[in-house]
Protein backbone atom coordinates (compact mmCIF):
# COMPACT_ATOMS: atom_id res chain seq x y z
CA UNK A 1 0.00 0.00 0.00
CA UNK A 2 1.19 3.52 -0.77
CA UNK A 3 1.46 5.87 2.23
CA UNK A 4 -1.36 8.29 2.92
CA UNK A 5 -0.79 11.68 1.26
CA UNK A 6 0.75 14.28 3.54
CA UNK A 7 -1.78 16.74 4.95
CA UNK A 8 -0.81 20.14 6.37
CA UNK A 9 -2.58 23.18 7.78
CA UNK A 10 -0.85 26.03 5.94
CA UNK A 11 -1.12 29.81 6.02
CA UNK A 12 -0.28 31.69 2.82
CA UNK A 13 0.74 35.34 2.61
CA UNK A 14 0.87 37.65 -0.40
CA UNK A 15 1.73 41.34 -0.58
CA UNK A 16 1.86 42.47 -4.19
CA UNK A 17 3.38 45.24 -6.27
CA UNK A 18 0.36 47.46 -5.63
CA UNK A 19 1.80 47.89 -2.09
CA UNK A 20 -1.67 48.16 -0.59
CA UNK A 21 -1.40 45.54 2.15
CA UNK A 22 -1.11 41.85 2.89
CA UNK A 23 -3.54 39.06 2.01
CA UNK A 24 -3.59 36.00 4.25
CA UNK A 25 -5.31 32.65 3.83
CA UNK A 26 -5.33 29.46 5.88
CA UNK A 27 -6.08 26.15 4.19
CA UNK A 28 -5.87 22.42 4.68
CA UNK A 29 -3.68 20.97 1.89
CA UNK A 30 -3.48 17.24 1.28
CA UNK A 31 -1.37 15.44 -1.32
CA UNK A 32 0.59 16.88 -4.21
CA UNK A 33 0.25 18.01 -7.81
CA UNK A 34 -3.09 17.85 -9.65
CA UNK A 35 -4.36 15.35 -7.07
CA UNK A 36 -3.89 17.87 -4.24
CA UNK A 37 -6.98 18.54 -2.14
CA UNK A 38 -7.28 22.21 -1.20
CA UNK A 39 -9.71 23.27 1.53
CA UNK A 40 -9.60 27.05 2.17
CA UNK A 41 -10.74 27.84 5.72
CA UNK A 42 -10.42 31.62 6.06
CA UNK A 43 -9.13 34.71 4.25
CA UNK A 44 -8.34 38.24 5.42
CA UNK A 45 -6.88 41.31 3.71
CA UNK A 46 -5.10 43.82 5.90
CA UNK A 47 -4.20 47.27 4.49
CA UNK A 48 -0.79 48.71 5.22
CA UNK A 49 -0.91 51.77 7.51
CA UNK A 50 -0.42 54.93 5.38
CA UNK A 51 3.02 55.67 6.85
CA UNK A 52 4.23 52.14 6.10
CA UNK A 53 2.88 52.19 2.55
CA UNK A 54 4.55 55.55 1.92
CA UNK A 55 7.87 54.21 3.19
CA UNK A 56 7.55 51.11 0.99
CA UNK A 57 6.79 53.24 -2.06
CA UNK A 58 9.80 55.45 -1.36
CA UNK A 59 12.05 52.42 -1.03
CA UNK A 60 10.77 50.74 -4.19
CA UNK A 61 12.36 53.49 -6.30
CA UNK A 62 16.17 53.44 -6.68
CA UNK A 63 16.43 57.22 -6.51
CA UNK A 64 14.73 57.44 -3.10
CA UNK A 65 15.53 54.14 -1.37
CA UNK A 66 18.06 53.73 1.43
CA UNK A 67 19.80 50.71 2.91
CA UNK A 68 18.75 51.83 6.39
CA UNK A 69 15.07 51.89 5.45
CA UNK A 70 15.28 48.54 3.62
CA UNK A 71 16.98 46.92 6.61
CA UNK A 72 14.27 48.24 8.93
CA UNK A 73 11.41 47.38 6.58
CA UNK A 74 12.68 43.82 6.20
CA UNK A 75 11.93 43.25 9.89
CA UNK A 76 8.94 45.59 10.18
CA UNK A 77 7.08 43.67 7.49
CA UNK A 78 7.77 40.35 9.21
CA UNK A 79 5.85 41.74 12.20
CA UNK A 80 3.01 42.81 9.91
CA UNK A 81 2.92 39.33 8.37
CA UNK A 82 2.88 37.70 11.81
CA UNK A 83 -0.14 39.83 12.71
CA UNK A 84 -1.86 38.78 9.48
CA UNK A 85 -1.29 35.09 10.25
CA UNK A 86 -2.68 35.50 13.75
CA UNK A 87 -5.72 37.30 12.34
CA UNK A 88 -6.50 34.71 9.68
CA UNK A 89 -6.15 31.68 11.97
CA UNK A 90 -8.44 33.38 14.48
CA UNK A 91 -10.91 33.99 11.64
CA UNK A 92 -10.82 30.23 11.01
CA UNK A 93 -11.43 29.49 14.69
CA UNK A 94 -7.92 28.10 15.09
CA UNK A 95 -4.69 29.00 16.88
CA UNK A 96 -1.22 29.64 15.47
CA UNK A 97 -0.04 26.52 17.28
CA UNK A 98 -2.30 24.46 15.01
CA UNK A 99 -0.36 25.55 11.91
CA UNK A 100 2.13 23.19 10.28
CA UNK A 101 3.60 25.74 7.89
CA UNK A 102 3.50 29.29 6.52
CA UNK A 103 4.27 30.28 2.92
CA UNK A 104 5.22 33.96 2.53
CA UNK A 105 5.91 35.66 -0.78
CA UNK A 106 7.34 38.80 0.83
CA UNK A 107 7.13 42.33 -0.52
CA UNK A 108 8.92 42.92 -3.81
CA UNK A 109 10.91 46.15 -3.74
CA UNK A 110 13.11 45.49 -6.79
CA UNK A 111 13.22 42.97 -9.61
CA UNK A 112 15.98 42.71 -12.23
CA UNK A 113 14.97 39.83 -14.54
CA UNK A 114 17.43 40.69 -17.33
CA UNK A 115 21.22 40.52 -16.76
CA UNK A 116 22.76 43.80 -15.63
CA UNK A 117 26.36 44.60 -14.72
CA UNK A 118 27.41 44.31 -11.08
CA UNK A 119 31.10 45.02 -10.47
CA UNK A 120 32.11 43.54 -13.79
CA UNK A 121 29.72 40.59 -13.93
CA UNK A 122 26.21 40.53 -15.39
CA UNK A 123 23.68 39.07 -12.97
CA UNK A 124 19.92 38.97 -12.47
CA UNK A 125 18.39 39.60 -9.07
CA UNK A 126 15.24 40.19 -7.09
CA UNK A 127 14.50 41.44 -3.59
CA UNK A 128 11.47 40.46 -1.52
CA UNK A 129 11.54 41.81 2.04
CA UNK A 130 9.69 40.66 5.16
CA UNK A 131 12.29 38.24 6.45
CA UNK A 132 10.96 34.65 6.67
CA UNK A 133 13.35 33.71 9.50
CA UNK A 134 12.06 36.58 11.64
CA UNK A 135 8.50 35.52 10.79
CA UNK A 136 9.19 31.89 11.73
CA UNK A 137 10.51 32.91 15.12
CA UNK A 138 7.72 35.39 15.79
CA UNK A 139 5.14 32.67 15.15
CA UNK A 140 6.97 29.55 16.29
CA UNK A 141 6.01 27.93 12.96
CA UNK A 142 8.23 26.86 10.00
CA UNK A 143 8.12 29.37 7.16
CA UNK A 144 8.98 28.95 3.49
CA UNK A 145 9.81 32.29 1.85
CA UNK A 146 11.98 33.99 -0.76
CA UNK A 147 10.60 31.82 -3.57
CA UNK A 148 12.07 33.53 -6.62
CA UNK A 149 15.85 33.27 -6.33
CA UNK A 150 16.24 29.52 -6.89
CA UNK A 151 14.66 29.85 -10.33
CA UNK A 152 16.87 32.86 -11.14
CA UNK A 153 19.98 30.92 -10.12
CA UNK A 154 19.06 28.44 -12.86
CA UNK A 155 18.75 31.18 -15.49
CA UNK A 156 15.04 31.95 -15.06
CA UNK A 157 13.31 35.25 -14.47
CA UNK A 158 11.94 34.15 -11.09
CA UNK A 159 8.45 35.07 -12.26
CA UNK A 160 5.66 34.43 -12.63
CA UNK A 161 5.31 31.73 -9.97
CA UNK A 162 1.52 31.38 -9.93
CA UNK A 163 1.34 29.08 -13.02
CA UNK A 164 2.03 25.92 -11.01
CA UNK A 165 -0.93 26.76 -8.78
CA UNK A 166 -3.03 27.57 -11.85
CA UNK A 167 -2.19 24.17 -13.31
CA UNK A 168 -3.06 22.34 -10.08
CA UNK A 169 -6.38 24.16 -9.59
CA UNK A 170 -7.67 25.07 -13.05
CA UNK A 171 -6.35 22.68 -15.71
CA UNK A 172 -9.25 21.14 -17.64
CA UNK A 173 -9.47 18.21 -20.02
CA UNK A 174 -11.70 19.98 -22.55
CA UNK A 175 -11.34 23.76 -22.08
CA UNK A 176 -8.20 25.76 -22.91
CA UNK A 177 -8.10 28.40 -20.20
CA UNK A 178 -6.31 31.69 -19.70
CA UNK A 179 -5.84 32.61 -16.04
CA UNK A 180 -5.38 36.37 -15.74
CA UNK A 181 -4.30 37.84 -12.42
CA UNK A 182 -4.63 41.62 -12.20
CA UNK A 183 -2.61 42.84 -9.25
CA UNK A 184 -0.15 45.72 -9.43
CA UNK A 185 1.24 43.90 -12.46
CA UNK A 186 -0.97 41.69 -14.63
CA UNK A 187 0.11 38.18 -15.61
CA UNK A 188 -1.51 35.47 -17.66
CA UNK A 189 -1.24 31.67 -17.52
CA UNK A 190 -2.35 29.52 -20.47
CA UNK A 191 -3.51 25.98 -19.69
CA UNK A 192 -4.03 24.00 -22.92
CA UNK A 193 -6.89 21.52 -22.67
CA UNK A 194 -5.73 18.15 -21.41
CA UNK A 195 -2.04 19.07 -21.37
CA UNK A 196 0.57 18.53 -18.65
CA UNK A 197 2.61 21.18 -16.80
CA UNK A 198 5.30 21.17 -19.50
CA UNK A 199 2.79 22.78 -21.90
CA UNK A 200 1.87 25.67 -19.58
CA UNK A 201 2.74 29.14 -20.86
CA UNK A 202 2.73 32.22 -18.61
CA UNK A 203 4.21 35.70 -18.48
CA UNK A 204 3.59 39.26 -17.29
CA UNK A 205 1.44 41.26 -19.69
CA UNK A 206 2.27 44.68 -18.21
CA UNK A 207 0.69 47.02 -15.68
CA UNK A 208 -2.39 45.77 -13.87
CA UNK A 209 -3.64 48.17 -11.19
CA UNK A 210 -0.29 49.87 -10.63
CA UNK A 211 -0.64 52.78 -13.06
CA UNK A 212 -4.39 53.20 -12.43
CA UNK A 213 -3.89 53.37 -8.64
CA UNK A 214 -1.00 55.84 -8.91
CA UNK A 215 -3.14 58.13 -11.06
CA UNK A 216 -6.10 57.84 -8.69
CA UNK A 217 -3.84 58.92 -5.83
CA UNK A 218 -2.42 61.88 -7.75
CA UNK A 219 -5.59 63.07 -9.47
CA UNK A 220 -8.33 62.10 -7.01
CA UNK A 221 -6.50 61.86 -3.69
CA UNK A 222 -7.76 58.26 -3.39
CA UNK A 223 -5.81 54.98 -3.33
CA UNK A 224 -7.82 53.58 -6.26
CA UNK A 225 -10.69 54.32 -8.65
CA UNK A 226 -13.44 52.29 -6.95
CA UNK A 227 -15.14 50.00 -9.49
CA UNK A 228 -13.55 52.09 -12.25
CA UNK A 229 -16.39 54.58 -11.77
CA UNK A 230 -14.36 57.68 -12.67
CA UNK A 231 -12.71 55.99 -15.66
CA UNK A 232 -16.15 54.95 -16.93
CA UNK A 233 -17.06 58.64 -17.27
CA UNK A 234 -13.99 59.45 -19.36
CA UNK A 235 -12.93 59.25 -23.00
CA UNK A 236 -10.00 57.04 -23.97
CA UNK A 237 -7.25 58.89 -25.85
CA UNK A 238 -6.24 56.35 -28.49
CA UNK A 239 -3.18 58.32 -29.60
CA UNK A 240 -1.78 58.34 -26.07
CA UNK A 241 -2.71 54.67 -25.69
CA UNK A 242 -0.78 53.79 -28.85
CA UNK A 243 2.23 55.75 -27.58
CA UNK A 244 2.20 53.92 -24.26
CA UNK A 245 1.87 50.54 -25.98
CA UNK A 246 5.00 51.35 -28.01
CA UNK A 247 7.08 50.67 -24.89
CA UNK A 248 9.54 47.89 -25.89
CA UNK A 249 8.31 45.66 -23.07
CA UNK A 250 5.02 44.96 -24.83
CA UNK A 251 6.80 43.59 -27.91
CA UNK A 252 9.18 41.41 -25.88
CA UNK A 253 8.33 37.73 -26.31
CA UNK A 254 8.01 35.48 -23.26
CA UNK A 255 9.52 34.53 -20.93
CA UNK A 256 9.20 38.00 -19.47
CA UNK A 257 8.43 39.66 -16.15
CA UNK A 258 8.30 43.23 -14.96
CA UNK A 259 7.47 45.47 -12.02
CA UNK A 260 7.54 48.94 -10.56
CA UNK A 261 10.97 49.53 -12.10
CA UNK A 262 9.33 49.91 -15.53
CA UNK A 263 5.72 50.86 -14.75
CA UNK A 264 6.21 53.02 -11.67
CA UNK A 265 6.44 56.78 -11.16
CA UNK A 266 8.40 57.58 -14.34
CA UNK A 267 5.84 55.78 -16.52
CA UNK A 268 2.99 57.59 -14.75
CA UNK A 269 4.77 60.92 -15.32
CA UNK A 270 5.04 60.08 -19.02
CA UNK A 271 1.31 59.40 -19.26
CA UNK A 272 0.41 62.57 -17.39
CA UNK A 273 2.78 64.59 -19.59
CA UNK A 274 0.92 63.38 -22.67
CA UNK A 275 -2.47 64.29 -21.15
CA UNK A 276 -1.75 67.64 -19.52
CA UNK A 277 -4.94 69.61 -18.92
CA UNK A 278 -7.24 66.68 -19.62
CA UNK A 279 -9.98 65.67 -17.14
CA UNK A 280 -9.04 63.05 -14.58
CA UNK A 281 -11.72 60.76 -16.02
CA UNK A 282 -10.01 60.76 -19.44
CA UNK A 283 -6.61 60.00 -17.90
CA UNK A 284 -8.00 57.12 -15.84
CA UNK A 285 -10.00 55.75 -18.78
CA UNK A 286 -6.85 55.71 -20.91
CA UNK A 287 -4.78 54.06 -18.16
CA UNK A 288 -7.45 51.43 -17.54
CA UNK A 289 -7.66 50.68 -21.25
CA UNK A 290 -3.86 50.32 -21.27
CA UNK A 291 -4.14 47.37 -18.86
CA UNK A 292 -6.85 45.70 -20.95
CA UNK A 293 -5.13 46.42 -24.27
CA UNK A 294 -1.79 45.08 -23.01
CA UNK A 295 -3.47 41.83 -22.01
CA UNK A 296 -5.23 41.42 -25.34
CA UNK A 297 -2.15 42.44 -27.32
CA UNK A 298 -0.13 39.81 -25.46
CA UNK A 299 -2.79 37.23 -26.28
CA UNK A 300 -2.93 38.19 -29.96
CA UNK A 301 0.86 38.22 -30.39
CA UNK A 302 2.11 35.35 -28.29
CA UNK A 303 -0.79 33.01 -27.41
CA UNK A 304 -3.48 32.93 -30.09
CA UNK A 305 -1.10 31.91 -32.94
CA UNK A 306 -0.29 28.77 -30.93
CA UNK A 307 -3.34 28.14 -28.75
CA UNK A 308 -6.70 29.95 -28.92
CA UNK A 309 -8.45 30.35 -25.56
CA UNK A 310 -11.87 28.97 -24.72
CA UNK A 311 -12.20 31.14 -21.58
CA UNK A 312 -10.40 33.93 -19.72
CA UNK A 313 -10.63 33.58 -15.93
CA UNK A 314 -9.73 36.66 -13.87
CA UNK A 315 -8.47 37.11 -10.30
CA UNK A 316 -6.76 39.79 -8.22
CA UNK A 317 -7.84 43.27 -7.26
CA UNK A 318 -8.71 44.06 -10.86
CA UNK A 319 -11.87 41.94 -10.63
CA UNK A 320 -13.43 44.79 -8.62
CA UNK A 321 -12.90 47.29 -11.45
CA UNK A 322 -16.09 46.93 -13.49
CA UNK A 323 -14.81 49.27 -16.22
CA UNK A 324 -11.64 47.18 -16.65
CA UNK A 325 -13.62 43.92 -16.78
CA UNK A 326 -15.91 45.39 -19.42
CA UNK A 327 -12.93 46.44 -21.55
CA UNK A 328 -11.47 42.96 -21.22
CA UNK A 329 -14.80 41.41 -22.19
CA UNK A 330 -15.07 43.75 -25.19
CA UNK A 331 -11.51 42.96 -26.29
CA UNK A 332 -11.79 39.17 -25.94
CA UNK A 333 -15.35 38.70 -27.27
CA UNK A 334 -16.65 36.13 -28.08
CA UNK A 335 -14.30 34.43 -25.60
CA UNK A 336 -16.11 34.53 -22.22
CA UNK A 337 -14.46 36.42 -19.35
CA UNK A 338 -15.32 35.28 -15.82
CA UNK A 339 -13.90 35.63 -12.27
CA UNK A 340 -12.21 32.68 -10.55
CA UNK A 341 -15.13 32.60 -8.11
CA UNK A 342 -17.12 30.92 -10.87
CA UNK A 343 -14.63 28.04 -10.55
CA UNK A 344 -14.67 27.94 -6.75
CA UNK A 345 -11.61 30.08 -5.92
CA UNK A 346 -11.95 33.48 -4.23
CA UNK A 347 -10.29 35.93 -6.69
CA UNK A 348 -8.93 38.03 -3.83
CA UNK A 349 -7.46 35.03 -1.99
CA UNK A 350 -5.95 33.27 -4.99
CA UNK A 351 -2.36 34.53 -4.74
CA UNK A 352 -2.14 34.03 -0.98
CA UNK A 353 -3.47 30.51 -1.49
CA UNK A 354 -0.86 30.00 -4.20
CA UNK A 355 2.00 30.61 -1.76
CA UNK A 356 0.46 28.22 0.74
CA UNK A 357 0.48 25.60 -2.02
CA UNK A 358 4.05 26.41 -3.11
CA UNK A 359 5.29 26.15 0.49
CA UNK A 360 3.46 22.83 0.93
CA UNK A 361 5.07 21.46 -2.24
CA UNK A 362 8.52 22.65 -1.16
CA UNK A 363 8.13 20.59 2.01
CA UNK A 364 7.02 17.71 -0.26
CA UNK A 365 10.30 18.24 -2.19
CA UNK A 366 8.34 18.94 -5.38
CA UNK A 367 9.86 21.54 -7.79
CA UNK A 368 7.21 24.12 -8.69
CA UNK A 369 8.92 26.48 -11.13
CA UNK A 370 8.03 25.79 -14.77
CA UNK A 371 11.04 26.28 -17.08
CA UNK A 372 8.91 27.09 -20.13
CA UNK A 373 7.39 29.92 -18.10
CA UNK A 374 10.48 31.43 -16.47
CA UNK A 375 13.22 30.45 -18.91
CA UNK A 376 15.18 28.44 -16.32
CA UNK A 377 17.37 25.51 -17.36
CA UNK A 378 15.37 23.06 -15.24
CA UNK A 379 12.61 23.05 -12.60
CA UNK A 380 13.64 24.45 -9.21
CA UNK A 381 12.65 23.59 -5.66
CA UNK A 382 11.48 27.03 -4.59
CA UNK A 383 11.92 28.89 -1.34
CA UNK A 384 14.04 28.98 1.80
CA UNK A 385 12.87 26.84 4.70
CA UNK A 386 13.19 28.80 7.95
CA UNK A 387 12.73 26.91 11.20
CA UNK A 388 11.85 28.55 14.53
CA UNK A 389 13.97 28.06 17.61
Amino acid sequence: MSPDPVSRLVAGLMSGTSLDGVDAVVARLTGSGPAMRIEPLAFVSIPYPPALRALLLRNSAPETSSVFDLSQLNVRLAHVYAGAVRRVVAEAGLTVEALDLVGSHGQTVHHVPDPADCAGQAVTSTLQIGDPSVLANLLGVPVVGDFRLADMALGGQGAPLVPYFDYVCFADARETRGLLNVGGIANITVLPAGAGPEAVLAFDTGPGNMVIDALAQRLLGRPYDAAGAVAAQGTIDNAVLADLLSDPFFAQPPPRSTGRERFGAAFVDRLLGRMTGRPAADVLATATMLTAAAVYQAYARFIRPVQALDALIVSGGGVHNAFLLQKLADSFAPIPVRPTSADGIDPDAKEALCFAVLAHETMNRVPTSLPRVTGARRPALLGKICLPD
